[in-house]
């Protein structure tokens, strides 16, 4: 299996040395991995992050589908545990290291969350995601029906972040590290987020949490201007 492993320098401090380092198998231009990227970096946990080649075809290798059938990044090994799909990482990850925090234990409120783990998975990954995608990888696919989805849910973001900083309240949670990396690589995608005030000053509020960790950026879409 061609896998490239390196350590996360923005990681491991004098505080965080002592506590078990957790494999993170990812493709860095996903916005899947980096959503499991940066909640270990906000939950101050050391990561040794792995490259795995997708355009070999390496998360189809009998090696990477013992770890997930679905032959999917991102994939993580924390001890004992394997665990596969970014936002059931999450969930992991907020139950394990930080309960009640990420994810409230107030039904209501977890269920709002949960709402946005679906949007993620939904008119996330359907719009701003695949249009970026489609621009990256060179896709002959039109992006029109992508593009429109982005929008839709843009304006519905920009009308919540209107009454609440975050997509639940006044606090982070698990419904903003899910969303964030698509939203905020969306211009790769020729998604404008200049009609979208409210929605660029919630990026600029994740990307100021003790921690953060950017997506890599590529030079495609609106950002080739």
């Amino acid at each position: 299996m061609n896998l490239t492993s390196t350590a996360n320098s923005s990681m491991p401090t004098a505080k965080t040395c002592s506590l078990n380092t957790i494999k993170l198998y990812r493709f860095p231009l996903s916005g899947h991995c980096h959503r499991v990227q940066l909640f270990l970096s906000l939950l101050g946990r050391p990561v040794e992050l792995v490259d795995v080649d997708l355009t070999q075809r390496v998360q189809k290798s009998p090696e990477f589908l013992a770890m997930n059938l679905f032959g999917q990044v991102p994939v993580i090994q924390d001890g004992a545990i394997t665990m596969a799909d970014a936002n059931a990482i999450l969930v992991y990850l907020a139950h394990r290291y930080a309960p009640d925090t990420w994810l409230p234990h107030d039904p209501a409120k977890a269920a709002e969350v949960q709402r946005w783990l679906s949007v993620a998975a939904g008119l996330l990954a359907f719009g701003p995601s695949a249009a970026r995608m489609a621009v990256l990888f060179k896709s002959p696919v039109s992006t029109v029906e992508m593009i429109a989805r982005a929008n839709h849910l843009f304006g519905v973001m920009e009308a919540v972040l209107t009454v609440t900083p975050f997509l639940i309240g006044d606090n982070p949670s698990l419904a903003d590290i899910a969303n964030y990396s698509y939203i905020a690589r969306a211009p790769e995608g020729n998604i404008s987020l200049d009609p979208y005030p409210k929605l660029r000053a919630w990026l600029e509020r994740i990307e100021a949490l003790p921690g953060f960790v950017p997506m890599v950026v590529s030079p495609i879409g609106l950002n080739a201007e």
